[in-house]
Formats: structure tokens, C-alpha cells, sequence
């Protein structure tokens, strides 16, 4: 089996940016036409336009994923527009660094309505459609820090870990209806929040102690691509249920 994706739809959300654009990028190389979601309208709209650019079908589908009617109203958008989505990549996210105790109450609301309620509200969203028609394809984009622990992202870690945890119960749950469930966890990856994460003394110290353990160095979004293309084509067709580390070597735990 190969990595075609022809005359399917994939839904990425935080596909405004970093890892969600090369994901965006990656699955309209391979023929997907994608909704592009995102919070910010100006980041969907020149993404969707670069995709449209390589020949393919786009649209911008832009929502606060902690908003249960705002996404709503961007899957519709994205299934009257592009046809049934058939590619569903959770792949938004949120994180400040900083020790637990010295974190506020917002920060906490926010790290989860973003890494945990969103995907849960995005996956309910589009896996009804997904279960009507006995067809489809999850992907959540989690991090090693929800399989090991992060210093400094207690919070963050927490709902990582929720999302493989969830992710394997969906799998289970939506195996009956022919949709298979994975998860990506990356390691560091090269992107903007990656170099927001480094804005005080903290985070700098954090990074780079993290990024000299790595064997493979830092990582680039297109890798984290690659690996969403496998999960997203029928070459991954007999897997499901599964959590992938993408992290240059940085963890090694099952």
C-alpha cells in the first residue's frame, strides 16, 4: 500500500503554523484537499491559499477549538465546501513553561480547554460523520511529554497523556465503524512556540538542557509530516490504536 491520498479531505487543526502547516503541506502533496483550521482567520487563509497554489482544494476553516459551535460550524463549513472529511488531524496546541506551583489558574484553564477539551470537541465533531459512513482516519498530534513527564509542563504533560489515553479508547470504541486511531508524540520540533517557550530564563535553561539530550538534534515540522502521512494513507491500513514517538532519540520508554 502506498501514501495516496487522492480524492480524500483532511481536517488539521492549528494548521495555521509550525507543525499543522507542514502537515497541511505534506498531505496536499499526496493528494488530500484540506481544511485548514485555525484560530487565527489570517493564518487559515494564506495556508489554505498556498495549498490551493499546489493544485489542490482548500479551504479556511477557522474556529477556537474550545468552542464546541464554533467547531461545529467550521466542520460543516469544511464538509459543504470540500466534501466528507475523511482525515481528521488534532493537532493544535498550547503551552507555557514554568515550574507548576508558579502557574496560574488561567494558564491551567488554558493549556486544557486547548490540548485536551479541544480535541475531544473536534474528534466528536467530525467522527460522527466519520461513523455514519464506516470510514475514517484520527491522528492526534500528543508529545513525549505525556509518556515520560516534562519539567516545567506539568500541566501540559497531563493532557498529553489524556490524549493517548483517550485516543486508545476511540480506537477501540470506533474499530466497529472501520476508523482507525493513532497518536504522534513529538519531541522538541523547530517551531514559533517552540521559540515562545524560551522567552525568560526558565524556559532557555529547560530547552536547551532538553535539546543536548537529543541524539538526532532538533527536530523539523516536515518530520512530524512524514509520520502523519503514514497514519493518514492506506499503507498504515492494519494499524490502529497505536502512539508513535517522533523525537530523535530523546525517549526511549515504551
Amino acid at each position: 500500500m502506498g501514501t495516496e491520498l487522492s480524492g480524500k479531505v483532511a481536517f488539521i487543526t492549528g494548521a495555521g503554523s509550525g507543525i499543522g502547516r507542514a502537515i497541511a503541506h505534506e498531505l496536499a502533496d499526496h493528494g488530500a484537499d484540506v481544511a485548514v483550521n485555525d484560530i487565527s482567520p489570517e493564518r487559515a487563509e494564506l495556508v489554505s491559499k498556498e495549498i490551493v497554489v499546489q493544485g489542490r482544494r482548500a479551504i479556511a476553516a477557522v474556529a477556537d477549538i474550545s468552542d464546541f459551535e464554533q467547531v461545529q460550524r467550521a466542520v460543516q463549513v469544511a464538509s459543504d465546501e470540500l466534501g466528507p472529511i475523511d482525515i481528521l488531524v488534532n493537532n493544535a496546541g498550547w503551552d507555557t513553561l514554568k515550574p507548576f506551583l508558579q502557574g496560574t489558574l488561567a494558564e491551567y484553564n488554558k493549556i486544557i480547554d486547548i490540548n485536551f477539551r479541544g480535541p475531544i470537541f473536534v474528534t466528536r465533531a467530525v467522527a460522527e460523520g466519520m461513523s455514519r459512513r464506516k470510514s475514517g482516519v484520527i491522528i492526534s498530534i500528543a508529545s513525549d511529554a505525556g509518556r515520560v513527564g516534562s519539567l516545567g509542563e506539568a500541566v501540559y504533560s497531563g493532557c498529553k497523556g489524556g490524549i493517548i489515553a483517550i485516543s486508545k479508547s476511540w480506537a477501540r470504541e470506533l474499530a466497529r465503524d472501520h476508523i482507525r486511531v493513532n497518536v504522534i508524540c513529538p519531541g522538541l520540533i523547530d517551531t514559533p512556540l517552540l521559540h515562545n517557550l524560551q522567552e525568560n530564563d526558565f524556559g532557555r535553561k529547560v530547552i536547551g538542557a532538553i535539546t543536548r539530550q537529543i541524539p538526532f538534534g532538533l527536530g523539523r515540522p516536515e518530520q512530524i509530516a512524514d509520520a502523519v502521512l503514514f497514519f493518514a494513507s492506506p499503507a498504515s491500513e492494519y494499524i490502529t490504536g497505536q502512539v508513535l514517538s517522533v523525537s530523535g532519540g530523546l525517549t526511549y520508554q515504551g
